[in-house]
């Protein structure tokens, strides 16, 4: 065994201590970072799935997976909003398209969730998108 230090340990997948301060861990982020291994592609835009996650970000994350470009989320009820939804958002493409984004989404009480605003959720993640790309050039 090591020395024990101050700084913040967290077990890793193998059950090993893992630094959280040491700049070479590893991180989900890590997963968009392809470039290095030729053997690991993804097939999702990376710019839609950070829409994704920052226009419903009043939902919990319950799972996501980039390498089939799927993201379900918990009950949230959005800001100034009086119902609750829950959302499952497919990417199946790595182009920054529409057809690349297909929304799910289901009211806590069962209802369906009308198809304008299943659009306009689709719009917004488009949009953020299309903003996160634009700064991205911008850098």
């Amino acid at each position: 065994g090591g020395a024990p230090t101050d700084e913040p340990a967290r077990p890793d997948s193998d059950g090993r201590a893992q630094n959280l301060d040491d700049p070479n861990r590893a991180s989900f982020f890590d997963l968009f970072n392809t470039r290095d291994d030729p053997n690991v592609t993804l097939e999702v835009n990376k710019y839609l799935w950070n829409a994704s996650l920052d226009v419903l970000n009043f939902m919990p994350v319950e799972a996501a997976d980039p390498f089939t470009g799927t993201i379900s989320m918990g009950y949230g009820t959005p800001q100034g909003g009086n119902r609750s939804y829950r959302a499952t958002v497919f990417i199946t493409d790595p182009a920054l398209d529409a057809r690349s984004l297909k929304v799910s989404l289901q009211s806590r009480n069962g209802r369906a969730v009308d198809r304008e605003t299943v659009r306009a959720v689709e719009d917004a993640i488009l949009t953020r998108a299309r903003q996160l790309r634009i700064r991205d050039t911008k850098l």
